[in-house]
């Protein structure tokens, strides 16, 4: 992706000189070539720096055009970085500035930032925006080949979609590049489509044809995919060679310095090399931590270049209100007779709403009680009931002891206090609750649950999801059949993501019961989602996605 970006990025600035010098010499800017200088020598900090001081330069001579070149390339340098938010932002910028522009020059700069935006998205797994975007790129582009890397992104997309028939569409136009970068990468995910679409298909000779091209065009990036794309096709059929091939990817990515394509990697290779899990385990934990590292630095260091800005913008603002305080004067009288007239409006539609809220509230009040009814007595009543399945001569006093707890639990549960959840540390507790239900049949690692993967996480999110999970590891145990079972914990930006995965009999068919129902109002309660993949070959695959913080939340 980041290839992609600079080739668009360097046709954007070519033809932007082509267009000034069809008219007259191009605007010359000191800093805006000092931070085309940092770019070209992998100095993104510093680039990112001299392109914000250029874009206020142009914007002080009122050169929208010069200031939308200097921010989308602000939009790129913050993409690549990571800064999936930040890039998308300052594109929307970017766009703003052309609103009113027309000419060769702007279309390019829109391509440009459109294309910025779909990446954005796409890394960031909102597929649908991406696939609007690639789409808004393509009616900008001015050459085939642009249209054509849009194409096979937008493919892609579709394909992590699972729109497999919808995806060989695009594809198919994509084959039709000339480069041979753009070529390997559309013949690969082509092929991937249609054995996809058709399990009789072998996709072999063009995911071979893919990989021979990047080997000899030396694209690292396209050599990663290849591996990846192989490694996933061998994985229910040679699991030998598809772990050589993520060895593959696993070295190919450590010589170009691809952080991301090792911790993919290294995820197959636990799962495929368990007997060396706690080596390569410590190994993905360190370039995941190293990852976010880089990436909230560089978001620091963005977020300080702009502070200066923004510190200026609020001193004009300042400015204008004082300006504005005497016209306003004349506005009060009218102003203070319509806040008369809406506070009896508000008032009289207060009491309706109170009204509404109260009867809410029982209803509320209702499901809180099922809901914990089923949490904290349902399940740990099944947790007994496994214990003693499952161990020989039970102690009796321990049996009374677990079975005391439960009543305990029952009788207090109308009372509003700390859940059980919280009431040691949270990773620990939570690794704890999900090790319970592992047995020699049954195995269960866990990836990423650190207790730093929890700071600034709200109590109320952790509550539901301990209950989420407790819920998806009882049913596990009731009904999948499973002997091994992962739970993967991530953080991106953000967004907490955890992924469960079994190898048991999976779900033909998704029919929605109480305790999914449940979790599916718990993830909505703290404003997350659940992805139940229920096309999964051999086992079940869920994805829980929610942020760390949100408003109007506990």
């Amino acid at each position: 992706m980041k290839n992609i970006l600079i080739v668009i990025t360097l046709c954007l600035m070519f033809s932007c000189k082509k267009e000034y010098n069809a008219k007259s010499k191009p605007p010359t800017n000191r800093n805006f070539e000092r931070a085309l200088i940092f770019s070209k020598n992998g100095s993104p900090d510093s680039a990112f720096y001299y392109f914000n001081l250029s874009k206020n330069d142009f914007l002080d001579k009122n050169d929208s055009l010069g200031a939308a070149r200097a921010l989308v390339n602000m939009a790129l340098i913050q993409t690549n970085t990571g800064d999936f938010f930040g890039g998308i932002e300052s594109s929307l910028q970017t766009n703003s500035l052309l609103k009113f522009e027309r000419g060769i020059v702007a279309k390019k700069i829109l391509t440009s930032s459109y294309n910025n935006i779909a990446n954005a998205s796409n890394s960031l797994k909102n597929y649908d925006s991406a696939i609007v975007y690639y789409k808004m790129a393509i009616q900008t582009a001015d050459n085939d080949e642009a249209k054509y890397i849009c194409y096979n992104n937008i493919g892609d997309a579709l394909i992590n979609q699972g729109k497999i028939k919808l995806s060989k569409k695009y594809l198919k136009k994509a084959i039709l590049a000339d480069s041979a970068i753009n070529y390997s990468r559309a013949l690969n995910n082509f092929a991937k489509a249609k054995y996809l679409d058709d399990k009789d298909y072998n996709p072999l000779p063009d995911f071979n044809k893919a990989l021979a091209i990047r080997q000899e065009i030396k694209d690292g990036a396209g050599l990663n995919s290849s591996y990846e794309t192989l490694s996933t096709y061998y994985l229910d059929k040679d699991k030998k060679q598809s772990l050589q091939y993520a060895k593959k990817m696993l070295t190919e990515a450590v010589n170009n310095n691809s952080p991301d394509d090792q911790i993919t990697a290294l995820k197959r290779i636990i799962l495929l090399e368990s007997k060396y899990y706690l080596q390569h385990f410590k190994k993905l934990d360190s370039i995941s931590e190293n990852v976010q590292t880089s990436r909230n630095k560089h978001k620091s260091q963005f977020a300080m270049v702009r502070y200066d800005v923004e510190q200026k913008d609020a001193e004009n603002k300042n400015l204008k209100l004082q300006k504005l305080e005497d016209e306003n004067k004349i506005l009060i009288l009218f102003g203070s007779l319509l806040l008369s007239i809406l506070v009896i409006v508000f008032l009289r539609k207060r009491q309706i709403r109170l009204k509404q809220e109260k009867e809410l509230e029982v209803k509320n009040t209702e499901l809180r009680y099922s809901k914990k009814v089923h949490d904290k007595v349902a399940n740990k009543v099944y947790h007994v009931m496994s214990e003693v399945e499952n161990t020989e001569n039970m102690n009796k006093e321990v049996l009374l002891y677990k079975l005391d707890g439960i009543y305990q639990i029952s009788r207090d549960i109308s009372y509003e206090k700390n859940d059980v959840a919280l009431e040691h540390n949270f990773s620990q507790h939570l690794s704890q609750m999900l090790k319970s239900y592992s047995s020699e049949n049954i195995k269960v690692p866990i990836i990423g649950n650190e207790e730093s993967l929890w700071e600034d996480v709200g109590d109320h999110s952790k509550v539901e999801v301990f209950y989420i999970l407790q819920e998806l590891m009882t049913n596990m145990k009731k009904h999948s059949k499973a002997d091994k079972v992962l739970i993967d914990f991530s953080r991106e930006n953000d967004l907490i993501n955890i992924v469960y995965s079994d190898n048991g009999i999976g779900i033909s068919e998704f029919s929605p019961k109480n305790g999914v129902q449940n979790t599916e109002s718990r993830i909505n309660s703290i404003g997350g989602t659940i992805n139940f993949d229920t096309k999964t070959e051999n086992g079940l695959k869920i994805t829980l996605s929610f942020p760390q913080k949100i408003n109007n939340y506990v």
